[in-house]
């Protein structure tokens, strides 16, 4: 839950040294982190980024917590799925992605996440259209997928990498993109202009 707040606007890489900080620190636990003032958590927090907004949003989800489901993870993961996500979606900083990320991840609830490389990707291959938003892409992968929180969970860590490796915001990889291999395309129409 910690990394979907914390990997809002920044790369995997600086999210794992925030989250070294509060494991060396053994706050990695609810009553320590929702005790720990909002202050000294954004100094832990540092290398994520924007670390007193950061602070402030988990600060947020941790007394949803408190306040919904009695401080308690197995309470609030015990909730039907949409109910959940629903209340998590009324955190103040906490967003469709965010939330499902949560769900998925920490919850191990059948949610699709959708980011910012699931957009990238399936538009460049014409499969969702470039206007399409949040809840029109995740429709698309429930409609298309079976309800499978492993697969959804595998599938999503396979955009990222495919994301990160090839289908980058600048300077795709097309040809070398394991994508086309598999079906002949070697780039999108304009791959070269995203």
């Amino acid at each position: 839950m910690v990394g979907a707040v914390l990997t809002q606007n920044t790369n995997w890489s600086n999210v794992s040294k925030a989250i070294d900080n509060l494991k060396n620190d053994n706050l990695l636990i609810f009553e320590k982190l929702n005790a720990l003032p909002v202050e000294a958590l954004a100094q832990k927090i540092k290398p994520a980024g924007y670390f007193n907004i950061k602070a402030a949003r988990l600060k947020n989800l941790l007394n949803f917590i408190v306040k919904e489901h009695n401080g308690s993870l197995e309470e609030m993961f015990a909730s039907d799925v949409h109910t959940l996500r629903e209340e998590v979606l009324t955190v103040k900083g906490v967003g469709p992605e965010t939330a499902d990320s949560i769900l998925l991840y920490a919850g191990n609830k059948p949610v699709f996440v959708v980011d910012a490389y699931t957009h990238r990707i399936f538009t460049r291959h014409e499969m969702v259209a470039a206007e399409d938003g949040y809840y029109e892409i995740q429709e698309y992968f429930l409609l298309s997928l079976p309800e499978d929180i492993k697969l959804f969970n595998e599938y999503h860590a396979l955009i990222v990498r495919l994301g990160k490796e090839f289908c980058k915001k600048s300077k795709p990889l097309c040809r070398q993109c394991p994508l086309g291999k598999l079906d002949g395309f070697t780039h999108p129409p304009d791959a070269l202009s995203y």
